[in-house]
């Protein structure tokens, strides 16, 4: 019996392991089209005469509670001595300097030296770091960020007192358009374990929205199915997402003015963050994130697909919007966001080129409308305000080199939320996760749904 046991618990597990690394490839296959990226200078290819350096900030998360150090490793393999300096400096997010220094150094030929650095005495903050070498055959820079006590971050901007009844009242109004849900299978994108379907449903201001539905081959008519419902990143195209998992359905959604869904809204690229955004009520985005709500009444819809089991998840705009619909619906399972823009939207001024560039430019091209008064509309819109509402788990991630999404204004998001959450910061990388964020998150599914 005992041995049966054994037998029987070594199966399950390995069951499980497939299962965790199916749900990885369908979900990589998915944060690909995702997002727009943003990495971090790729390191330089040594010659076989060269100088190489590598910047360390040491903490794992890039994050201290006091003092801040790193390190700066220079390898010198010319035949000659290098000489000259090593400097760094030091903002906050928004440019201002804090602390600089530089130094001369000698690398003697064909050596490595090791410089390290301690910043004492930081507010409680993020901060960019840029770390300069200049000597006889190299001069480069190396860009770095690192916080300090990220937990303490709040943001100085409120809440508006109305916000929830104006997200009630936009519900309000998608429950009086019908849906008209029409499903339409593709065949000649099937896969040999996968059938593909258009979907098709009315959303707010009886627009037409569409996206992809792939549901695996099964002989029980009974069967139900777990949902992944995938949310767009800025102006990406969604299509339909095939994996190996036979026990979960994912749904790709291409809200309006997205991918398939640019019958009526179809602006230039740069246009459509800004679309009617001096108006709160008739701004693009209060159409978009109702899209998403539609999309769960059309998993509601079918009898296919479990109710109690949908996850919603997205990068860049696409986090931003998993975050908007875990707060407005509570019928979302669990949540996972990847770099959400429009994060502290006041504070991004002066932090970031975009969105407020392209919102500047917007407002410059029509009289009579205020800049100020477009940030008091996007405070109905400001991820940070969403995740004060949102109930169920959530995973967030965020890198710290993130040239939309500050650091800090992540952080203004991730301490707002008042539920189960956890968070992944990646001290290296841009408007991106890594796989490893790819992977906790498959299993995390996996395992919140009982999926073995």
């Amino acid at each position: 019996m005992n041995r049966q046991i054994s037998m029987l618990s070594e199966y399950i597990m390995v069951r499980k392991l497939k299962r965790y690394l199916i749900l990885i490839g369908a979900l990589l296959a998915f944060q690909q089209v995702l997002a727009q990226h943003d990495s971090p200078v790729n390191p330089k290819k040594e010659d076989e005469e060269s100088v190489s350096t590598i910047l360390n900030i040491n903490n794992k998360d890039g994050i201290f509670n006091s003092v801040a150090s790193f390190t700066f490793d220079v390898k010198n393999t010319y035949d000659t001595q290098q000489e000259g300096t090593v400097s760094y400096l030091i903002t906050d997010e928004k440019g201002v300097k804090v602390k600089a220094l530089s130094k001369p150094v000698k690398i003697e030929r064909k050596s490595t030296e090791h410089y390290s650095f301690e910043i004492p005495a930081l507010k409680t903050g993020f901060y960019k770091l840029n770390m300069m070498i200049n000597v006889s055959d190299y001069d480069d820079t190396t860009r770095r960020a690192f916080g300090i006590r990220a937990d303490e971050i709040k943001s100085a901007y409120p809440k508006p007192a109305d916000f929830d009844s104006f997200w009630a009242n936009a519900k309000a109004e998608l429950a009086k358009v019908k849906p008209q849900f029409k499903v339409t299978e593709d065949p000649s994108q099937n896969t040999d374990n996968r059938r593909v379907f258009l979907i098709e449903m009315k959303s707010l201001d009886n627009l037409t929205i569409r996206g992809w539905m792939t549901v695996p081959k099964n002989n029980n008519k009974n069967k139900q199915f777990s949902v992944l419902l995938g949310l767009p990143g800025y102006q990406v195209s969604l299509q339909p997402i095939v994996g190996r998992d036979d026990d979960l359905v994912i749904i790709t959604l291409n809200t309006r003015g997205q991918g398939n869904s640019r019958d009526v809204i179809h602006t230039e690229r740069d246009a459509f963050i800004s679309y009617n955004i001096e108006d709160r009520d008739k701004y693009v985005m209060r159409g978009v994130i109702m899209d998403c709500v539609r999309a769960v009444d059309f998993i509601y819809s079918r009898k296919e697909l479990r109710h109690d089991q949908i996850l919603a998840t997205g990068g860049s705009m696409g986090g931003y919007l998993a975050i908007a619909l875990a707060a407005l619906d509570k019928r979302i399972t669990i949540c996972s966001a990847q770099n959400p823009i429009l994060s502290d939207v006041h504070n991004l001024v002066g932090t970031v080129e975009w969105p407020i560039k392209d919102i500047r430019k917007y407002v410059a091209g029509r009289p009579g409308v205020n800049f100020d008064q477009v940030l008091h509309n996007m405070e109905y819109y400001d991820t940070k305000n969403f995740a004060t509402d949102i109930k169920c788990p959530i995973l967030l991630g965020l890198g710290l080199l993130d040239p939309y999404v500050p650091p800090g204004n992540g952080f203004a998001v991730y301490n707002s939320l008042n539920t189960d959450k956890k968070v992944m910061v990646f001290k290296d990388l841009g408007h991106e996760v890594s796989q490893k964020y790819k992977d906790y998150e498959g299993a995390w599914m996996r395992d919140t749904f009982g999926l073995f």
